[in-house]
């Protein structure tokens, strides 16, 4: 039975899985958008959902739980509650979307790209 069973693995042990989520959320807020599987992409949606809405609060408590939540990187915090926060002000959800692209050719591994939902956050280009 699965009881109490929460998230996805994903092949990793706790401390390498919690990493990887802090990678790829860096990576989103400083690159606007990141190629990666569709299982990490479902992973780390909440927790961008969570950071996005602590950002918008505005509060130096929740300043506090994003900087802990991105383990102290400063310049990423700074973005979140600059730019990001500001842009998704009138929005309560649904802050990133998920594009499906070809299989990975090694494994057929399902890929997606997630960018930010509003214009003035993602870049618009051609499919990678």
């Amino acid at each position: 039975m699965r009881k109490r069973v929460f998230g996805k693995k994903l092949s990793r042990e706790r401390a390498t899985r919690g990493a990887l989520f802090v990678s790829l959320v860096e990576s989103l807020v400083l690159n606007k958008k990141i190629k990666t599987t569709k299982a990490k992409a479902k992973a780390i949606s909440g927790m961008i959902d969570k950071l996005v809405t602590l950002a918008k609060k505005d509060t130096l408590a929740s300043k506090r739980q994003i900087l802990k939540n991105l383990r102290g990187n400063k310049a990423v915090a700074t973005i979140l509650w600059t730019e990001i926060a500001k842009s998704f002000e009138n929005k309560n959800s649904g802050f990133t979307r998920a594009i499906p692209l070809v299989s990975r050719k090694g494994d057929m591994a399902e890929m997606v790209r997630i960018e930010w939902t509003y214009e003035n956050l993602s870049t618009k280009t051609k499919r990678d």
